[in-house]
């Protein structure tokens, strides 16, 4: 290519003669030059444009060209107006030409790119008199470029198991870096409602007001774009309907368009939105609408890996039919208890639930009837203990609870496994009616007890078929005199 716009720029040359004359003098040359799509223009020692083809023309929005009276400023936006001089200032100082350099210009939001050409113009002595140069439109190639760097860039960061806040926030920094003057944010679906994901150049104060709106249909430009699944782009949030209830503090913040699109999972399902903030009143560019959907796309893959992987470990440390931690968490989570009691000189207890006669309801019943039985005891489980409590279940209709909390004594926990006991004992409806179960706990205490999990869960067990073995539907606690519950 370079050896392209060289070529060009000789036959650009053979103008040199007219710099300060109007028109051209060989008609071919004018035609050929205003049939080629590449900007092609000559400049005086000034800096003024004294030809610029028919490419060139188009490109002046309505701004008469008057020969000599037009420069780069006229033209282009002020920051690139002044590299741009700059680049050919020197090039004229120093008679050096420049091949292929890259041009960036934002104007009104569109961002171009163009591959520069000069080279200096001299007179018969071999004086620098001008400027001759060509310029070709490379936005397409260079957005291409861009955008499949910027993926596999986010994507090698989901691969490498990166958190998932920071792949959120990188794709959100890569938008940002690539187009200008937009900030933009990641919300996520949870519960119908939508959090923050990642705005790491949004207001504070904005992210804080916006975090846990419900999606709703007018629900400013995300919370509607959830609720309608499609892409919803406000380009004045001062005036638009969907922002009603928000358009202070978008005054505030000076946040004058918001194009928000859904971000979706595998089979469709709905993860969160991806928003860009403009300062001014207009509408997403094609290329603006193609970044976005780069971005929602990386933001669908990491979020949907991380659910999976969330997903992976809570299973293999989760009971699936009831969501209680397994009997391998437990583990875990009992000598990490310990350890902190023995720490901090509190007592830490454990009770070992049994449900009596499970068999016959599974007998009677069936198995889909028993498994709503053990899901709706340890909901009703759940609902009895404190945050800092853990619920296990261990396996079959077997259950244990890690009671932690240093303000607990015995007859605090007591209170709490009546309450449990009690609870289990209500009716479960079922399809034909309800059907009744009752559960006997057994209950050990560190330090009294023993200084073990295993120790612990063994005289909590014991405890447990003491109270079965006085009638089921009891609550025991280990007695060390006697080796069983009282």
């Amino acid at each position: 290519m370079r050896e392209e716009n060289s070529a060009r720029l000789l036959d650009v040359q053979a103008l040199a003669a007219n710099l300060l004359e109007p028109g051209i003098a060989d008609p071919r040359l004018a035609y050929l030059l205003d049939n080629i799509p590449e900007i092609v223009f000559l400049k005086d020692m000034d800096g003024y444009f004294t030809y610029l083809n028919a490419a060139a023309l188009a490109g002046l929005d309505h701004v008469p060209f008057k020969k000599g009276r037009l420069t780069i400023f006229d033209m282009v936006p002020p920051d690139a107006a002044r590299a741009i001089d700059a680049m050919e200032r020197r090039i004229m100082e120093t008679g050096e030409s420049v091949y292929d350099a890259e041009e960036r210009i934002c104007k009104d939001g569109n961002i171009r790119w163009f591959s520069a050409s000069r080279i200096p113009i001299r007179d018969a002595q071999g004086n620098i008199i001008g400027l001759a140069g060509i310029s070709r439109d490379i936005t397409a190639a260079k957005w291409q470029e861009t955008l499949r760097r910027s993926h596999a860039s986010l994507l090698e960061m989901i691969v490498h198991g990166q958190p998932l806040p920071t792949i959120l926030e990188g794709a959100v920094n890569t938008v940002e870096n690539i187009l200008d003057n937009l900030r933009g944010s990641v919300l996520l679906v949870e519960q119908g409602r939508l959090r923050n994901g990642a705005a790491p150049s949004l207001p504070a104060a904005y992210t804080a007001l916006i975090d846990g709106i419900e999606i709703g249909p007018e629900v400013g430009s995300c919370g509607t774009a959830a609720w309608h699944r499609e892409p919803v782009y406000v380009s004045d949030t001062y005036q638009d309907r969907l922002w009603k209830n928000y358009v202070d503090t978008a005054m505030l913040h000076g946040l004058r368009s918001c194009w928000s699109t859904p971000i979706f999972g595998n089979g469709g399902v709905l993860l969160g939105t991806f928003a860009l903030y403009s300062g001014t009143v207009r509408m997403p560019t094609q290329i603006e609408k193609e970044i976005i959907e780069m971005a929602t796309n990386i933001a669908g893959i990491a979020i949907d890996r991380r659910r999976a992987e969330d997903r992976v470990h809570f299973l293999a440390h989760h009971d699936p039919l009831t969501g209680l931690s397994n009997r391998n968490l437990f583990w875990s989570q009992f000598h990490r208890a310990i350890h902190e009691a023995r720490r901090e000189d509190r007592l830490v207890a454990v009770s070992y639930i049994d449900l009596d006669n499970f068999k016959e309801i599974n007998d009677l019943h069936g198995h889909a009837v028993g498994d709503l039985v053990l899901r709706t005891l340890a909901e009703r489980i759940t609902s009895c203990i404190r945050a800092s409590d853990i619920a296990v279940r261990l396996g079959g209709d077997e259950f244990a609870i890690i009671f932690s909390n240093p303000r607990h004594d015995e007859i605090g926990i007591l209170n709490r496994l009546e309450s449990i006991r009690k609870r289990a004992a209500e009716p479960i409806p079922i399809e034909n009616g309800s059907v009744s179960v009752t559960c006997s706990s057994g209950t050990a205490f560190y330090p009294g007890d023993g200084d073990t999990p295993e120790a612990l869960l063994a005289k909590a067990d014991a405890a447990m078929y003491q109270a079965k073995k006085q009638g089921r539907n009891g609550v025991r606690f280990f007695d060390q005199t006697f080796g069983s519950g009282i």
